[in-house]
């Protein structure tokens, strides 16, 4: 069952689950696919937890203790998911260690309602890498404009970062710009360039979904001819322009100083459009040095049926450029698009965040002891 996962393993395609609930790390599920299936990291949003948590599978015991002390919601929502994070960290040490850092990593995201505080996210990721404690750990910071400079600044610090919610090329390359500007920083500030590590997650299904959404509106012969096409070429002329900035010679100056690079994560790789195959996003985005954080499904789906065949990323980069370009030559803006995509996303984990609060407060309320 895991041979398309281990042939994706040893073209340099580190597997993450897209996935955590307590009942994962007590079950014993969580190391069993890390022992059958490649899975060597795990990535959670507000998404995952508020699903995880809200299933209330495992969580009553802390949950009552949280009411017993009184604690406000959004500590008690942060000493759940810390937890967690903590747990599966633990659990992965062993691949942390036997790949010097590179992976055996758990990513945990700030509170989506920073999103557009420079500020506060960067005090809420010192937050979190002392609340979790764990040298496995990967602070999810989202790459908006004012999350930017705080990826300067938390790696700057030492700290790991996981950049989300990347949808834009340019973008992209204004992320790989922050993790530079923040090596610099740490180097200049003494500290060990070898132990800070990031990936930089570029959101790959939601890009088709918006663009077939919009293709099936004009519902010519080219738009139709068009469709599947743009998040494939998307993700391909990211990797070109990771190719670019790592082999450039400000990154050479780190190199020497013994930095890591930072690996282009494939996130957002379940397929949501039925009539295309259900492992593409993982079959067709083959690369090494890169990550690819699967939900449960498509693990399963690339373990049945996965079609591996070496790097297929490496040589289509003109004809990732002509998909994106039929695109801007049928009337959709790009630009647009990924603004829309951006804009959604810190949309969607906020509610996601606000949910999970409302649903924790009601659980403390509930199991709230009696006075006197």
């Amino acid at each position: 069952m895991t041979d398309a996962l281990k042939r994706l393993s040893d073209e340099g395609v580190a597997i993450w689950l897209d996935d955590l609930s307590r009942k994962r790390i007590t079950s014993g599920n969580l190391a069993e696919l890390i022992d059958q299936s490649h899975v060597v990291g795990v990535t959670t949003n507000p998404s995952i937890f508020q699903k995880a948590i809200s299933s209330g599978d495992g969580y009553e015991q802390q949950l009552t203790d949280l009411a017993a002390r009184k604690v406000t919601v959004e500590e008690a929502l942060r000493m759940i998911t810390t937890a967690d994070v903590r747990d599966a960290a633990d659990i992965l040490r062993p691949v942390f260690d036997a790949t010097d850092g590179q992976d055996g990593r758990v990513s945990i995201e700030v509170d989506p309602r920073l999103a557009h505080n420079t500020t506060a996210t960067v005090a809420e990721a010192k937050q979190l890498a002392w609340l979790v404690d764990r040298p496995n750990t990967l602070i999810k910071i989202p790459a908006t404009k004012a999350g930017l400079p705080a990826i300067t600044e938390t790696i700057g610090r030492g700290i790991s970062v996981n950049v989300t919610l990347i949808f834009s090329l340019e973008r992209y390359r204004a992320v790989m710009d922050a993790y530079l500007a923040g090596l610099e920083k740490a180097k200049a500030a003494g500290l060990d360039l070898s132990k800070i590590h990031s990936v930089a997650s570029f959101f790959v299904s939601r890009v088709d979904t918006e663009i077939d959404k919009r293709l099936d509106a004009i519902g010519s012969d080219e738009a139709k001819a068009a469709k599947g096409k743009s998040a494939l070429a998307n993700a391909r002329l990211a990797y070109e322009a990771y190719e670019e900035v790592f082999a450039g010679d400000r990154w050479a100056a780190l190199d020497k100083a013994r930095a890591n690079k930072q690996r282009p994560l494939w996130a957002s790789t379940g397929v949501k459009d039925p009539s295309l195959k259900d492992t593409l996003y993982v079959d067709d985005l083959v690369a090494p040095n890169t990550v690819n954080t699967m939900p449960e499904a498509t693990l399963e789906a690339v373990a049945d049926h996965g079609e591996i065949t070496g790097n297929t990323v490496a040589g289509g980069y003109d004809q990732a450029r002509a998909d994106l370009d039929a695109i801007k030559k049928l009337g959709i803006s790009y630009d647009d698009v990924v603004q829309l995509l951006e804009d959604e996303g810190v949309e969607k984990f906020e509610a996601s965040w606000n949910d999970l609060l409302k649903s924790t407060e009601a659980e403390l309320s509930r199991l709230a002891p009696s006075e006197g």
